[in-house]
């Protein structure tokens, strides 16, 4: 790629590429490969200008060198990418706004005054419309109180003042849908499918493949608890579908053959195989940002409260300007009254304010799906833990499998990757990679394979029953069998372990000894959490008393329970809400889910079950549990901004009405002011939280 550096700084460089603007897909090309660089960072690619500007961390010739490795033809880029870029709704909305400006001003010097009165008087005519809407609805909006001011002024001969409304309102309206379309968008891109990987059925079985290589009319299997990765038809089985995040249904819904399904629900229970519809297009992110649009789950309480507030409070703005043409009778102050309502400034911030933080959340590697969910956070008094992949690692390992019947203990470990490679858990995911590390190929030895939730599998190796599972689903429920022999090395197996058992026909096969460490900042994020203002934070875990007491201990927890199965976690959850606590659930697995469900929020590790993500209000992406701290703090920091902006809109708007009657503000100043105190205050609901309270700390340390 040819390109001129135009300005450049310690670790920061612009270009301008060799080329005169950049199309909406080449700008979305060239950003896509360079974030593919680790060493790149805020990059900023501007299509009308084909300038590219980003801050790295390495040295000026490996920046040279991969701007010059760029061509357009040579990146390959996921469709997806093109999707759901904002790019050009953002170019179309910053038209829309230049052009409003040109037109608005550009008509004074060209166009006749009685051409402008007679286009004022019909823009005055569908204000009027829009304002009758509202009462017809039996509803009194800030439509009609905009109406009433318009029509006063041009009936009072104040076309200029009555074109400066119309045209600010005008401007506040695109810039309302503008920010609301790119905070939702930007979440909806957050939330949007990326599958790696599937199983794709074949002649000789199930083969996992990559799902770029799946064509419409190939079959797919997905297992329970595993994300659909296409639209498609049921082909084969049978299966109950979470499709919350499409619909916003709690419910699962049964899926039988020749029913359709949708990429991005999951399969809750049963299995399916599907027949692909679709592997592309932007459907699935369509959906989503209908369903984020249509959800009152973005609403926080008290974001519902304000909203509420700005409706009732309309009557009043209008009684208020009918009292003061009664006192005064002076239609000039009372149109100034008109010109300002509470309503919309407060429908505006508050949303604003509620996406920014969900977008911000994001770029901390935190996905929310809704405002009330930050509101649970903020005000949460109680967090529960699940231990494995939770508060220890996601990545688990084997340290050493224990035979029990005299079987080599490579073959054992084989057999068992063969069941546990279909589950999506950070334990079955340790004995896959034992077996791959290992270079044991695991073919599909066995039949169908059933997972019982928060106990094992049960299936079928060489015609001879097979089960792998916890300690109470082995030794209680399958009532297997351990060799009198072996019962010492049994009760002997090292505590710090975790401890998976594999047995065939009855019998202990094996025990595969898990190693399930302690994540390095699990102790600081507990101490952490106490610190701002969690008092209950507790541990549940269905592994064994010892192993549960070592890891709170080290984790600082002085609240904990073992052996504990799904319907615990969620009988615990529940019963610590009747007590009127505010509950925070932090899980990864398939058995996290009803807790998860059951929460003021639920919360999922995101390299857990695909499930537990799906049912979860947030999931953490990031590698480490402080994402919980910054959450909480973003989280408390919206709230305080939530306060402060209806605080704010209703103190000055107040003043602004007061002034109007007191005949020191004209109508014009009036909404002046008032439409571009709401403007200010959407764009300052905008800015980083989190961001401005290091700033804040930061000033006050040199203070």
């Amino acid at each position: 790629m040819k390109f001129t550096i135009k300005h450049e700084t310690k670790a920061r460089i612009r270009v301008r590429l060799s080329m005169k603007r950049m199309t909406f897909r080449e700008a979305d090309t060239l950003e896509f490969y360079l974030q593919g660089f680790n060493e790149l960072r805020e990059i900023k690619v501007y299509e009308r200008t084909a300038d590219v500007a980003f801050k790295y961390d390495c040295d000026r010739s490996r920046v040279i060198g991969i701007l010059k490795g760029f061509e357009f033809d040579a990146v390959e880029v996921p469709e997806r990418v093109y999707e759901t870029s904002g790019r050009e709704i953002a170019a179309k909305y910053n038209d829309r706004i230049i052009t409003s400006i040109m037109l608005h001003y550009g008509k004074r010097l060209i166009v006749p005054l009685p051409l402008r009165k007679l286009w004022v008087i019909i823009k005055t005519v569908r204000y009027a419309f829009r304002g009758l809407k509202t009462i017809r609805s039996g509803k009194l909006k800030v439509e009609l109180l905009d109406a009433t001011a318009i029509l006063a002024a041009v009936l009072t001969g104040d076309y200029k003042t009555a074109s400066s409304v119309m045209f600010l309102l005008g401007i506040g309206d695109v810039l309302e849908e503008w920010t609301h379309k790119r905070s939702v968008g930007d979440l909806a891109r957050r939330m949007s499918l990326n599958v790696d990987s599937v199983w794709l059925l074949t002649d000789d079985g199930e083969v996992l493949c990559d799902s770029s290589d799946v064509s419409c009319g190939d079959r797919v299997v997905v297992h329970m608890g595993n994300m659909i990765p296409f639209d498609g038809v049921v082909a084969d089985g049978e299966a109950m579908v979470n499709q919350a995040s499409l619909t916003g249904e709690s419910l699962p819904v049964r899926k039988t053959v020749d029913a359709p399904v949708f990429a991005g629900t999951v399969v809750e229970e049963g299995e399916l195989t599907l027949r692909v519809t679709r592997t592309s297009g932007s459907g699935r992110f369509d959906r989503i940002v209908r369903m984020i649009e249509q959800s009152e789950k973005l609403k926080s309480e008290l974001e519902s409260k304000a909203e509420s507030l700005a409706d009732r409070l309309v009557p009043y703005t209008l009684l208020a300007s009918a009292a003061t043409y009664l006192l005064s009778r002076n239609v000039t102050k009372a149109v100034s009254v008109l010109m300002v309502d509470y309503s919309c400034a407060l429908k505006m911030a508050m949303p604003i304010s509620v996406l920014s933080a969900i977008n911000e959340a994001a770029e901390h590697d935190v996905t929310v799906k809704g405002g009330k969910f930050l509101e649970a956070v903020a005000e949460a008094d109680t967090i529960v833990f699940d231990k494995t992949g939770t508060l220890t690692k996601a990545t688990p390992r084997v340290v050493r499998v224990v035979s029990f019947n005299g079987e080599a203990e490579d073959e054992l470990l084989r057999q068992a990757a063969c069941l546990e490679e279909h589950f999506p858990h950070s334990v079955a995911n340790a004995v896959v990679d034992a077996a791959k590390e290992k270079n044991l190929d695991h073919e599909e030895l066995h039949t169908k394979v059933e997972y019982i939730v928060a106990h094992g599998i049960a299936s079928q190796i060489d015609g001879k029953k097979a089960v792998i599972g916890s300690r109470h689903f082995i030794f209680e429920d399958e009532g297997v069998i351990v060799p009198e022999e072996k019962i010492p090395v049994l009760e002997g197996l090292p505590p710090e372990y975790s401890h998976l058992y594999f047995a065939k026909e009855g019998r202990l096969s094996a025990c595969i000894l898990i190693e399930d460490p302690l994540r390095e900042e699990a102790a600081s994020v507990v101490r952490r959490l106490r610190e701002t203002g969690f008092r209950h934070v507790v541990m549940m875990t269905g592994d064994n008393e010892r192993t549960a007491a070592a890891i709170a201990a080290r984790a600082g927890i002085d609240e904990w329970y073992a052996e504990v199965l799904p319907e615990d976690k969620a009988g615990y959850v529940e019963k610590a809400r009747a007590d009127g606590r505010k509950v925070i659930m932090v899980g990864d697995g398939i058995n996290d889910s009803p807790a998860l469900s059951a929460a003021d929020a639920g919360l999922a590790i995101s390299e857990g079950a695909q499930i537990a993500r799906q049912i979860a209000d947030i999931t953490i992406s990031g590698s480490g549990l402080e994402s919980i701290i910054t959450l909480r703090e973003l989280a408390e920091l919206l709230m305080k901004r939530i306060t402060f902006n209806y605080r704010t809109i209703v103190g000055f708007n107040t003043a602004l009405i007061a002034l109007g009657i007191a005949g020191v503000l004209p109508p014009a100043t009036s909404a002046l002011l008032h439409n571009g105190s709401t403007v200010a205050l959407g764009l300052k609901s905008l800015t980083p939280l989190l961001d401005q309270k290091k700033a804040q700390s930061q000033l006050e340390t040199v203070s």
